[in-house]
């Protein structure tokens, strides 16, 4: 079960004018689930993405990068889990194309306003007859209060849907900014190791929209990692309709960064979701890094922390067994760190004990005290580095036998 998470209801998710989805069981891998969801937009969309930095990115990837190289004006994405239409060359991407060209002659829309997603396991073929098929269900079901079914229609190992919702007042007009995500397991960062879909009913200019995505991806997924792996398939989509009546082409318009905040905020609690719902996760951790010299050194180390195999175990059985975050901090390879400047905390809510300083464990640290923080849920490793002024924080989880279990079993 996830670390202190739940999906919204139905009823917290608030639609995005201009959005409609729609979703279908099309039996693509196993039978009674949801499996495929269509999200439709209406004329005037503005969309944008950044996708798997993977060099075998799936075709569905290379797909949507051709697609949206031809322009913005993308209407509909089509997503299917159970098969990531990964590793399968040329048919990989003749049944992405396909599967375009069907849903754009159902919506009466150009293939090339058509993205696709697909996800789950790598290297088998897609049943594209199967997708064809379910999409007529998909098209019947589209309504714009259908956030929460869509959510749940793209999961695969994730144990819950995962979406949030956020609303702001720009110039006394109400904007709405709605979003879904999935993922649990082959996660680590590099723009995005998962699938998210974020919606506002601002207007964007094309530009601003994918400097605010990539930004939003920065902020948020590309500061989580659950197992060090980077997905074939991972995408993050950006859209704005623009029917709220309120439209921004530059970042110093007034109410600009009401709404950056707003699409950041979804961004990071989709992206913390995540990390939440790991697979086998049983603990939630926060690795906050300060005084690097620049942002990216600090995000090295807190990765160094977050992906280490020995720390992770140790979180998952509340061994205070922390020199091997020290040893991680150390193989980071920062240039010319001086390790007796080096501190480190362990906390929890409303506690936090200093662990180590000037080269070693600090003399006020008692193993007890770390035993106790480690039995909670939610963690923070607090390291500072005593050579500038920039910080980062990564999120991550700990590394169960579950984690082992589920994907050892992954295809069953």
């Amino acid at each position: 079960m996830p670390v202190n998470y739940r999906t919204p209801a139905a009823c917290e998710l608030l639609p995005v004018a201009g959005v409609r989805l729609g979703v279908a069981e099309a039996g693509i891998r196993k039978p009674d689930r949801r499996d495929l969801a269509v999200l439709a937009f209406d004329s005037g969309t503005r969309v944008a993405g950044v996708f798997t930095a993977n060099r075998f990115c799936a075709a569905p990837v290379q797909v949507c990068r051709r697609h949206l190289e031809l322009g913005s004006d993308i209407r509909a994405l089509v997503i299917n889990t159970g098969v990531a239409n990964a590793g399968t060359g040329e048919a990989g991407w003749r049944a992405a194309t396909v599967t375009c060209a069907a849903l754009g002659s159902l919506l009466a829309i150009a293939d090339r306003q058509v993205l696709p997603f697909s996800t789950g396991v790598i290297l088998e073929p897609l049943p594209v007859d199967r997708l064809l098929a379910g999409l007529p269900a998909c098209i019947a079901d589209l309504r714009p209060d259908n956030w929460h079914a869509a959510a749940h229609a793209i999961m695969t190992t994730d144990t819950v849907a995962k979406a949030a919702s956020r609303r702001i007042s720009v110039d006394g007009r109400a904007v709405t900014v709605t979003g879904i995500s999935k993922g649990a397991g082959m996660i680590r960062p590099n723009m995005a190791t998962m699938l998210a879909f974020v919606a506002t009913d601002a207007g964007i200019a094309t530009t601003l929209l994918q400097d605010l995505l990539r930004e939003a991806a920065d902020e948020s997924f590309n500061g989580i990692t659950v197992d060090g792996d980077t997905s074939t398939n991972d995408s993050f989509i950006l859209v704005a309709t623009g029917q709220a009546g309120v439209d921004f082409s530059a970042p110093t318009d007034p109410g600009y960064q009401s709404l950056r905040q707003a699409v950041i905020a979804v961004a990071s609690e989709l992206a913390q979701a995540i990390v939440r719902d790991g697979e086998g996760a049983s603990k939630f951790i926060r690795i906050a890094v300060e005084g690097g010299r620049d942002r990216s050194e600090c995000r090295t180390v807190g990765y160094a922390i977050g992906h280490s195999p020995l720390v992770k175990t140790a979180f998952f059985a509340a061994d205070p067994n922390l020199g091997r975050i020290l040893a991680a901090i150390g193989y980071a390879a920062l240039d010319e760190l001086d390790v007796d400047r080096v501190r480190v905390w362990l906390g929890s809510t409303g506690r936090e004990v200093l662990v180590a300083e000037n080269g070693g464990r600090a003399d006020s640290y008692r193993e007890e005290d770390g035993a106790a923080i480690m039995q909670e849920a939610e963690i923070t490793v607090r390291v500072a580095l005593g050579r500038g002024g920039a910080s980062a924080t990564v999120y991550t989880c700990d590394l169960s036998y579950d984690y082992v279990r589920i994907n050892a079993d992954y295809r069953s």
